[in-house]
């Protein structure tokens, strides 16, 4: 543990009863020195920023008002959770999070009785709290309060409009928090925006409301609060038609007010937890609120890394030499090399433009490029429609956010066979964000789809030979690509394009005894431990298999029949991927080699640095290295 740094009154508030000591004067010093904390952790220590500084003053007065950890508080994605956790006992270890055994960057149910659920994907907050307010409704807990805060961004999926519509006819007790800042990670899109901005505009019918449902809380007498229902509907129609939607829903609106007025947050809320039933607060905030950078240019203060809080210098690496470019940005360059030889490519991506670098194409191509909001089934069916049209679509989305669309990529795209060409950025374990964002599955459930290609390039000219290969007009059939999250190996990587045959892998190194085959980026890991190896007098031969379906046969055969042991390595889980597939495909052809799979195991793998989860999944060149040494029984060394 080391010396916080927190202000005067931030050091005394070591729980939410420690905040409720303090008089309301004194919150907007407390959000003043929360907002620094988060600036001076951020900082020096790296992760999310701009989100959780647009919160500061809801997160004080949410804590200052409810009664948690009784009452249940969640909140969507949870990047902007890091006020909370410092509220909420954390402020001393908070330096640690993200960072590998230390704090999770998001809510965490094991972590914490103040993390009411677990998140770090968008969109579930309003369907777990709603679960929540059942539940206690059946109970008899008629006191306690269930909160969604979600954003805007968030709200572009389907699934918070799927738990609106329920709580609505459900009479529970639950106040969903719209924090409507207009971004995500990147601007939002679509008419949700256009919407809530009409909202925002109609400030005469939010008047009339506030001052409506004031009564509803007060009167005394049910007639009278008829009443006041019945003066509102007739009004409603001819004031504003601004509400409708939420309204229409079942649940009573409020706002918009002003996100960062604590005092009016306070008070607001406490009058909330006096109205019964389903209700939705609309606040208006800022991202990066209190940093003037991070609310200049908000996609990149999002989680801008380490950087001088003073001059707003984001800490680069000092770069030599020339360095190998991140897999997403050789993705992001090659479809626009490909789209301007190939009219009929078009790209998709469901709010990832930054982060998938489709960006660069939706600057050059505004037509044929589209960001569709967090909307992942939406943009796999969206793409399965463009195929049948004769589109040849990049459907590029993270491995882990595909788990959404998984039925859709079933139904929409393999059963009629059209060929949607899947990027899976972020593929393998990604990092600091932890297991709600790691890419472990993917090799598992696309392999089990009939009509699908399933591949992984092991470096930068593997992932534009592929992507040149998908998009050829005799390709017919969905096609996945899955690639890591971060630099390749090849800082010389704009190689000519080369089609290459579908379910043919490369034999890296020949070699004695033991053969080791992978797929994908681990591939590199596999040539950095027989360089290890080779000083020991091992020479494992070394294949890229590079398709994990259709599987290369010949190669497999090739091996079979000269290597009786194996290693396999891939960055998915071993459970269903490819080491099973390599299993399989031996035990249907009567081979019957000691084989041994390295990958991510049959556990939650919790966040750290990639190195240091491929080191703790006993798949990096060490942990490669010592499979080989197992697997011939000379033990490992050291």
């Amino acid at each position: 543990m080391q010396d916080s740094g927190a202000g005067p009154l931030l050091q005394q508030i070591d729980s939410p009863d420690d905040l409720k000591k303090l008089d309301k004067a004194q919150l907007q010093e407390v959000c003043r020195e929360l907002r620094q904390f988060i600036i001076d952790c951020v900082s020096v220590h790296g992760g999310h920023f701009g989100a959780s500084l647009g919160v500061v003053e809801l997160t004080v007065a949410l804590h200052y008002v409810l009664n948690t950890p009784d009452d249940q508080l969640i909140w969507d994605v949870g990047h902007q959770a890091y006020g909370h956790k410092i509220l909420t006992g954390r402020r001393d270890n908070f330096y640690t999070n993200r960072k590998y055994g230390g704090l999770s960057g998001f809510p965490k149910r094991g972590e914490s009785i103040y993390d009411a659920f677990g998140v770090g994907h968008s969109s579930t907050s309003i369907s777990a709290a709603l679960g929540m307010a059942i539940a206690s409704k059946y109970k008899g807990e008629t006191t306690r309060q269930h909160v969604a805060v979600i954003g805007d961004g968030a709200m572009t999926a389907g699934l918070p409009f799927e738990a609106l519509n329920h709580a609505g006819v459900s009479n529970a007790n639950i106040l969903v928090i719209l924090n409507d800042n207009n971004m995500s990670i990147d601007p939002n899109v679509g008419a949700l925006k256009e919407y809530l901005t009409d909202i925002t505009t109609s400030q005469t019918y939010n008047r009339f409301r506030d001052d409506v449902w004031k009564l509803l809380g007060k009167l005394p007498t049910n007639d009278m609060q008829r009443l006041a229902s019945k003066v509102e509907a007739g009004l409603k129609g001819v004031v504003s038609k601004s509400s409708n939607l939420f309204e229409a829903l079942g649940l009573r609106y409020f706002g918009p007010i002003d996100g960062h007025n604590v005092n009016k947050l306070v008070d607001t809320l406490r009058d909330l937890k006096d109205i019964p039933g389903p209700k939705l607060l609309h606040i208006k905030t800022v991202k990066g609120k209190g940093y003037k950078l991070a609310e200049k240019d908000q996609t990149l203060w999002h989680a801008p890394g380490t950087f001088d809080k003073i001059t707003g210098k984001i800490n680069k690496k000092i770069i030599t030499v020339p360095e190998p470019p991140k897999y997403q940005d050789v993705f992001g360059h090659t479809i626009v090399e490909l789209a301007q030889q190939n009219s009929l490519i078009m790209g998709i991506t469901p709010a990832m433009p930054s982060g998938c670098s489709l960006k660069f194409m939706m600057e050059l191509m505004p037509d044929r490029a589209f960001d569709v909001g967090i909307a992942e089934q939406h943009a796999v069916t969206l793409s399965a429609g463009l195929a049948t049209q004769g589109m040849k679509v990049f459907c590029n989305i993270y491995s882990s956010f595909m788990q959404r669309a998984y039925d859709m990529v079933i139904h929409d795209v393999a059963i009629q066979k059209l060929p949607v060409i899947f990027c899976l950025d972020r593929a393998g374990l990604v990092g600091d964000d932890g297991p709600t964002h790691h890419g472990a599955y993917d090799i598992s459930f696309m392999r089990c789809i009939p009509n699908m290609v399933v591949s992984a390039p092991m470096n930068e000219a593997e992932l534009r030979n592929l992507m040149y290969t998908a998009q050829l007009p005799e390709t017919d059939i969905p096609f996945v690509i899955r690639y890591p999250r971060g630099q390749g190996v090849m800082p010389e990587w704009r190689t000519p394009f080369e089609k290459i045959t579908i379910g043919t892998g490369r034999k890296i190194r020949d070699g004695h005894d033991i053969a080791i085959l992978t797929i994908g980026h681990p591939g590199n890991f596999a040539v950095s431990a027989a360089k290890i190896l080779a000083t020991e007098d091992l020479q494992p031969a070394i294949y890229d298999i590079r398709f994990v379906k259709p599987l290369d046969e010949a190669m497999l055969h090739e091996i079979a029949a000269r290597y009786n042991k194996i290693v396999t390595v891939e960055d998915g889980t071993i459970v269903g991927g490819f080491g099973s597939a390599v299993l399989e495909w031996m035990n249907a052809h009567n081979y019957t080699p000691e084989i041994k799979m390295l990958g991510i195991p049959d556990r939650i793998v919790e966040h750290g640095k990639p190195d240091e989860l491929h080191r703790e999944c006993g798949y990096d060149a060490e942990g490669i290295a010592a499979a080989v040494r197992e697997i011939a029984g000379v033990g490992v060394a050291g």
